[in-house]
């Protein structure tokens, strides 16, 4: 128990033995930070003192400097208005001592760039594709042009006037329809018309090369194109656009007559096989006509033997092989030549009932056509509305079309018709008036 006690009091005396020793070196350390934070600022202070006066040497070269520069500017300000003077001066004599050489050399870019324009549509440029870059050249410059420049210009204008009235070959480069080059010798007409292989050329990449055209013209004036190739005589008929290609571009776009059936659709196809229908049957009718026309004049000539491969054969016999005819009454008579007429009408009348209603159905039908075309057009236009016209094509081809061959059918088939109805009335008259002649020939003899 002692021992514990006496354990216990040496822990509680042990920190009051060290607590002095502790404060001492604190006071110690507070002491060295003091001196060291002295030292310092008194080592900034020397530095800034020594800055000072360089602060100030420096502050008194860059006034100096700034002095010079001021001096410098102030000269330069002085040389640049002087040298503005000058040149204003300088222009000023330019253009009194240039006088109309201003104006020449306006007048010299106008007229190469208006030539370049009309070179770039010419078919001489590909020919001679190099005055293309020299007209560039002169047309974007500013300076005066040189002699030799005026002087290529004059033979640029006179070679224009000269070539646009020769016919000319050569070879050169071309596009055909695939898109492809190849070479090729080309016929120039003036600068109006080119054409190789008898396929007709159009100016492209501004005069440079000839193309195509995308498709070509009828075949009658691509046989002109090749017949004047061909030709050896000093003049040859050939076909001249003035438009440089833009009116062979228009006749190339017309669709041939094939093309124009078809965008008649399946109307324009019955259409015209009604009036392919109505065409044989009023040119069978007219050959049968022609044919008993012929055997009636051929049986007027021969009255007294009646023969039965005609109408007016067969009307003649009625009254063949019995006398007791004579005693008959003149209505009697009259009703059996009546008969005998009536009965060879239908033959001769035949085709034209059908004629008349295909004549009739025809434009019915053009006018069927023409409402299903507007249907299909009114339908591309409510999905793909009006931005593309190529789209609504289809429908208005139709509508016209149809409506086309409509009139085109039943015309022919009125006016063949009359023709059938002329020579068969004609025919009839001849029935009738032999008939009467010899009812009024049997009545005479009777009473006699």
């Amino acid at each position: 128990m002692k021992r514990l006690i006496a354990s216990l009091l040496l822990l509680v005396a042990a920190p009051v033995m060290a607590q002095p020793a502790g404060l001492d070196a604190l006071l110690e350390q507070i002491r060295k930070s003091q001196s060291e934070s002295t030292r310092l600022n008194q080592e900034r202070e020397q530095r800034f003192l020594r800055n000072k006066s360089e602060q100030a040497e420096l502050l008194r070269q860059a006034e100096r400097e700034l002095a010079a520069a001021k001096a410098r500017a102030d000269a330069a300000r002085g040389r640049y208005d002087t040298q503005q003077r000058e040149v204003a001066a300088l222009k000023a004599q330019l253009q009194e001592r240039a006088g109309d050489y201003v104006q020449v050399n306006a007048a010299v870019r106008q007229l190469a760039g208006e030539l370049r324009s009309a070179a770039a549509d010419s078919m001489l440029t590909a020919q001679f594709p190099e005055r293309m870059d020299f007209l560039d050249e002169l047309a974007s410059g500013t300076a005066l042009p040189s002699l030799s420049e005026l002087e290529t210009l004059w033979f640029t204008l006179t070679q224009e006037m000269t070539e646009s009235g020769k016919v000319a070959r050569f070879r050169t480069q071309i596009v055909d329809e695939q898109g492809s080059r190849r070479d090729a010798e080309v016929i120039r007409i003036g600068s109006f018309t080119a054409f190789a292989d008898g396929r007709y050329l159009v100016a492209s990449n501004e005069g440079r090369l000839l193309t195509a055209l995308p498709r070509q013209p009828s075949g009658r004036l691509q046989d002109l194109a090749e017949d004047f190739a061909d030709a050896d005589g000093p003049v040859a008929p050939a076909l001249v656009d003035p438009s440089r290609g833009s009116l062979l571009l228009i006749e190339g776009e017309k669709p041939t007559l094939g093309e124009r059936v078809r965008q008649g659709g399946l109307v324009g196809y019955v259409i015209l096989a009604i009036g392919a229908v109505g065409l044989l049957l009023a040119f069978g009718q007219m050959a049968y006509l022609e044919a008993v026309g012929r055997r009636v004049r051929r049986q007027l000539r021969e009255l007294r033997t009646p023969r039965a491969d005609n109408p007016l054969g067969r009307v003649l016999k009625v009254f063949e092989g019995d006398d007791t005819h004579q005693e008959d009454d003149a209505e009697l008579l009259e009703l059996k030549l009546s008969e005998a007429v009536l009965r060879e009408m239908p033959p001769l009348e035949r085709a034209q009932s059908i004629l008349r209603l295909f004549a009739a159905t025809a434009p019915l039908l053009g006018l069927l056509g023409t409402v299903t075309g507007m249907i299909v057009t009114f339908q591309a236009i409510t999905v793909f509305g009006t931005g593309d016209p190529k789209l609504m094509a289809d429908g208005i081809s139709q509508a016209l079309v149809t409506t086309v061959e409509g009139l085109v059918v039943a015309l022919p088939l009125l006016f063949v018709n009359v023709l059938l109805a002329t020579r068969a009335r004609a025919i009839v008259q001849v029935l009738d008036e032999q008939s009467a002649g010899l009812l009024a020939q049997r009545l005479e003899a009777g009473r006699a």
